[in-house]
Parts: structure tokens; sequence; C-alpha cells
């Protein structure tokens, strides 16, 4: 039994889930873009801004949610799986609080959040019945990724895949029939695109309950959702809080870095976003990689397997690191006809074929911060992260990219400069801080003898 968990644990076994779900989204959502723009380019210009709202608000509840996660493993791995599962339980009953009043939020004044953010008047009508649908729902996104984190961090890659994939491939049929009138749907747009998204997540949040409620040794019941231990608690924020800064930080920050390339002009923005979309799939593998060794290494550290642990952030590093370069490298041989699926216009491809040598530099840094950066996450060192995000990402990505792209005029090659430097500075900073094995030999001080309020699962544990 204990040799079968272990194996749930292996990068390999953790990680390819993990990438095909993240592909398949990225394939989705291109085809999703691609069947929007065939309503008008405005609706895709306003499911574009929504989503960049919608993902700035889902920073407020992936702190509990990514706090948790970690936590989760770690608690797992040290055999405490009574506290793993009142974890989970917590996590998803307060992101669902805090997701019900984003949708709130959301439902009664879509337009008003829309003006205030600068969206332009002729667009408002559309954003206010996209976002007052789509938002109205942000609960289940809120409960889909808490669900999904906490499902992952169980070694468990597999279910969150299977319902991702079932989602989008719904949410895609209906689109289609919603655009097109197709299937007996009546042809209602971007507001039947707003609903299919919210049903596909709504099915999506049945399947997920249904797995969150049998992922640990007992099954939930629903009674236990008002079980609330303080100090569980407390240690999930100590590790959350920061992340959620730390993805505050790259959100809005990659805001801005989008507005400084609008002045700039349309055909620079354009080739940034179509280069942009080539280098998240050319990153996928490597992503995913990330992803799993911070999982790996939580469940390592909570097991006090020290070594392995260490081991596992190079190991990570080397396998993703292979993967990426050899992407960026396919990336610069074709990037070329590849922009030229996107657009025909000859300025936008030179724009997006000049910087695909620049992207060669980028995929390795980017690599050497996510992997090294999630494994100090893994441990709890995301104190560490964040500071080195708020630094990095403001003054270099953001700071310098004003001075040198817009100032100075070097345009998206200084933009593109400043964004290499701040991947690079920041996975140097975690190689130091990974080496230094700070945090790591706290795993290896005997534990002070703590004693949690009894909890009604933990007092009667119930049978499955």
């Amino acid at each position: 039994m204990l040799h079968k968990s272990a194996n749930k644990f292996t990068l390999w076994v953790l990680a390819w889930p993990i990438f095909i779900e993240l592909f398949l989204q990225f394939l989705l959502g291109a085809v999703d873009t691609l069947m929007v723009s065939r309503i008008s380019d405005d609706a895709v210009a306003v499911v574009g801004f929504s989503n960049q709202l919608f993902q700035a608000m889902t920073t407020l509840f992936m702190t509990v949610a990514s706090g948790a996660g970690i936590l989760i493993a770690q608690k797992i791995g040290s055999h405490k799986r009574g506290d793993a599962r009142t974890i989970g339980i917590m996590a998803l009953s307060v992101t669902t609080i805090i997701g019900l009043v984003c949708s709130v939020i959301l439902f009664a004044m879509p337009e008003t959040i829309a003006s205030v953010l600068q969206l332009p008047d002729r667009l408002l009508p559309l954003a206010g019945t996209y976002i007052s649908i789509v938002g109205g729902g942000m609960v289940l996104i809120a409960m889909m990724a808490t669900m999904s984190t906490v499902i992952r961090n169980t070694g468990n890659t597999r279910a969150p895949m299977y319902v991702a994939i079932g989602m989008n491939i719904i949410h895609v049929v209906m689109n289609y029939g919603f655009i097109f009138g197709a299937f007996g749907f009546p042809q209602w747009g971007l507001t039947g695109v707003a609903i299919s998204t919210v049903v596909s997540r709504l099915l999506a949040v049945f399947l997920l309950l249904y797995i969150f409620l049998r992922s640990f040794e007992y099954r939930i019941k629903w009674k236990e959702f008002r079980v609330f231990n303080r100090p569980l608690f407390g240690e999930i924020l100590k590790i959350g809080w920061p992340l959620g800064i730390n993805m505050s930080c790259w959100v809005f920050t990659q805001l801005i870095i989008y507005s400084f390339i609008a002045t700039l002009g349309a055909a620079e923005l354009a080739a940034r976003t179509y280069l942009n979309t080539l280098e998240s799939f050319c990153f996928l593998l490597g992503s995913s990689i990330a992803m799993a060794a911070q999982i790996q290494i939580a469940h390592l550290f909570g097991a006090g397997k020290i070594k392995e642990a260490y081991r596992s952030a190079y190991r990570a590093l080397g396998i993703g690191a292979i993967y990426v370069i050899v992407n960026a490298f396919l990336l610069f041989v074709f990037g070329k006809q590849l922009l030229g699926l996107f657009t025909e216009d000859k300025t936008i491809i030179a724009i997006g074929a000049s910087l695909l040598g620049m992207n060669l530099i980028l995929q390795p840094g980017k690599m050497l911060n996510m992997a090294l950066g999630n494994s100090l996450n893994a441990i709890g060192d995301t104190r560490f992260t964040m500071y080195i995000s708020l630094g990095s990402m403001w003054l270099v990505a953001t700071v310098l990219s004003y001075v040198l792209g817009i100032h100075m005029g070097w345009g998206l090659i200084g933009i593109y400069s400043c964004m290499i430097a701040d991947e690079y500075l920041r996975g140097v900073l975690s190689f130091y801080r990974w080496r230094g094995q700070k945090y790591l030999r706290k795993a290896e001080q005997p534990e002070p003898s703590v004693s949690h309020p009894i909890t009604p699962l933990e007092a009667v544990p119930t049978q499955a």
C-alpha cells in the first residue's frame, strides 16, 4: 500500500496528466477564441478584457487554494492524513465563500466595473452581458480551482485532467451551437458563449465534487464542511498569502507591460500577442514538470526525505530545460511560418520573427525560475519567492521595460530584454536559496508537539 502511494508521487506520473490538461486547455482556448471571432472583433475584445478581470480576481481565492494544496502534499508525506483532509475541507469552504462574494459583485454592477477599468463606451453593453453571466459564476471558478488543486496534491493528477477534457469539449460544442445556431441551439452570439461557459463549469464542479469527497481515506460528509481548525488554517495562510501576492504581481505587471506595448502601436501589440501564444505552447511541458515537481517535493519534504527532495528540484530543472530548449529551437526555426497561420500582415510577422532569437534565451531562464521557485514554494519558503517577485517583476520587468522600451525607444527589443533579465534574476536568486537548504533543514528538526483542537472528523472517522 505504501509502495503504491509512493508511486503516485513520481515526477512523470504527476507531470503527464498536468501536461495533457494544460495542452488541451491551450488548444481548446485557441479554438474558443477563433469561434468568438466569428461573432465580431468587439466580442473578442470583450472576452479578452473580461478574462483579464477574472484572472485578477482569482488571486483572491487562489491564495487559500495554493497554500492548502502545498500543505496537503506535506501532510500526506508526513502521514498526517487527518490534517490533510481537514485542510481540504476548510479550503473549499473558504474559497466558496470568497467566490460567492465575487459573483455577487460582478453580477450586480458589470458595466460599472468595466467603465472604471477604461473599457471603451461602445463595448460596455456587450461587456455588461458577458461579465454579469460569466462573472456571476465566479463561485464555480473558485470551487473548480480549489478542488482541482486539492485533488492534484493528493497525488491524483489524472482526475482533474479528465474533468478538464470533458468540460472543454462540452464548452466548444455548446459555443458552436450558440454561435452558428447548430444542433437546435438558438443563435445567441456572445450571450450564448457566456451561458456555455457557465454550464460547462457547473458540470465540471459536480464531477470534481464527487471526486473531492472521495479523495481521502474516509469519505467526506456534508456536515463536515462546518469544521474549522484555526491552527491548521493559520498554516494555510502562512504559506498561501505570499503566493497570492506573487500571483498578483505577475497579473498586474503583465497588464502594465501590455499597456506599454500598446503605446508602440497596433502591429507591435498584435505581434506580442501572437508570439505569447506560441511561447506558451512552447513552455507547456516545462510548466507541467515544474508543477509536478512542486507536488513531489512537498510530499518528500513532509516525509522528511531531505536528500530526495533536494535532488528532485535539479532533476526537474534538467529534464524541463531539455524540453524547453528543444521546443524554443523548433519555434526559432519554424516561427515565421507559424506566425503566418495567425496573420497575413507582413509587418506583424516581421516584428514577431525578430523576437524568436530572444525567445531562445528566455525559455531556459523561465524554466530555471519556475522549477526552483516552485521547489521553494513546496517546502513553505513562499516569502522568499514573494520578495524577489516584488523586486524583480516591478523594477526589472516593468519599470526598466518602460525606461528601455518606451523612454529610450528600444521598443519590443528593450521590453523583451527586461523580461529575460527578470526571469534569470529570479531564477538565479532561487537557485542560491535552494542550494543553501535553509528551509529544507527544518524538516530534519523534531516538531514540537502541537495539540490541534479535536474536530468531528478527527474524533469519529467516517467509513467510506
